[in-house]
C-alpha cells in the first residue's frame, strides 16, 4: 500500500474538557481520514516525537498532506502580532511540522498542503501571511465565517496554462472557503494556480522546481467537498494529481 503521512492536529491540556482534559491529543478530522482513504492507500497520522524516531517514521512514508488547523505564529515568518494578544498561532505545532516539510522536500517526497499546510509551505518557502485577511485586506470578501463554516463558497480564477487550469479546464471554480489568514508575500519558487475571483488573493500554488502537482497546495478545504454533487470544484481530480507521483 502507498504510505501517506499527515501531520497531526494538536489540542493541548484543557481541564475543562471531561475527556483527556489534562493530556495532548494529537488528531485528524474525519472528513479528511475518508478524502485520503481511498482504495490502495494508508493514511498514518504523524505524532510529535523526539526527532529519532519521528525520522524513522518519516523515512516510511511515501507522502506527505498537511492538513489544517489553527494558525501559524507571526514569530515563524519574522513577525510580531499586529494586534496584541491576537492571532498567536501555534509555535509547537509550527516547529513539528517544519520538521517533516524539510524532510519531504529534502527527500523529493510529494506533498500535498491544505489550508494551514498551504500557509505553511509559503512560510516554509519564505514568505509571508496575512494575520488577519479582514484587518489588513479591508477590500476583500469574507473567507470565514464560524457559523456558515465550509458552506461559505466564492469563485476561483485558474491561471491559463497553469496546472488547475488543465485539470478543470474553462468551467466555473467554486470552492469552500474557511480560513481568515492568506500568503501576502509569495513563497520562493511557488507558482500561482488559482486566485480569488473577486479579491485577488492567492488560493493554490505550486512549487515550480518539481514536475508539477508534486508540491501542490491550496487553500480551501477539498476533503470537505468529497463527493460532493453540487457546483464546486471535484475534489477527487486534485487528489489524484497529487497521487501521480506516489504511484509512478
Amino acid at each position: 500500500m502507498i504510505k501517506i503521512g499527515i501531520s497531526s492536529c494538536f489540542m493541548y491540556p484543557d481541564p475543562s474538557r471531561l475527556v483527556f482534559g489534562p493530556k495532548t491529543l494529537s488528531y485528524f478530522e474525519n472528513d479528511m481520514a475518508t478524502y485520503i482513504s481511498q482504495k490502495g492507500i494508508l493514511p498514518v497520522l504523524i505524532p510529535n516525537l523526539v526527532d529519532d524516531l519521528l525520522m524513522d517514521i518519516l523515512e516510511e512514508m511515501d507522502g506527505f498532506v498537511f492538513q489544517g488547523g489553527t494558525d501559524l505564529a507571526p514569530s515563524s515568518y519574522g513577525e510580531e502580532p499586529i494586534v496584541p494578544g491576537k492571532w498567536l498561532g501555534d509555535p509547537v505545532r509550527d516547529a513539528y511540522e517544519f520538521k517533516i516539510m524539510d524532510y519531504a522536500f529534502k527527500n523529493e517526497k510529494p506533498i500535498f498542503a491544505i489550508c494551514r499546510g498551504f500557509q505553511l509551505l509559503n512560510v516554509y518557502l519564505g514568505g509571508t501571511l496575512y494575520q488577519d485577511i479582514a484587518t489588513q485586506r479591508p477590500d476583500a470578501i469574507t473567507h470565514r465565517d464560524a457559523q456558515a463554516y465550509d458552506s461559505l463558497r466564492h469563485e476561483l480564477n485558474l491561471v491559463p496554462g497553469e496546472l488547475l487550469h488543465q485539470i478543470y479546464g474553462d468551467k466555473k471554480a467554486v470552492v469552500n472557503t474557511v480560513h481568515h489568514q492568506g500568503i501576502n508575500a509569495l513563497g520562493n519558487n511557488l507558482t500561482v494556480l488559482a486566485t480569488s475571483k473577486e479579491d485577488g488573493i492567492i488560493e493554490a500554488v505550486e512549487y515550480s522546481k518539481a514536475p508539477s502537482g508534486k508540491v501542490l497546495a491550496v487553500q480551501w478545504h477539498p476533503e470537505f467537498s468529497f463527493n460532493s454533487t453540487d457546483d464546486i470544484l471535484d475534489s477527487q481530480l486534485l487528489y489524484q494529481a497529487f497521487l501521480t507521483h506516489l504511484t509512478n
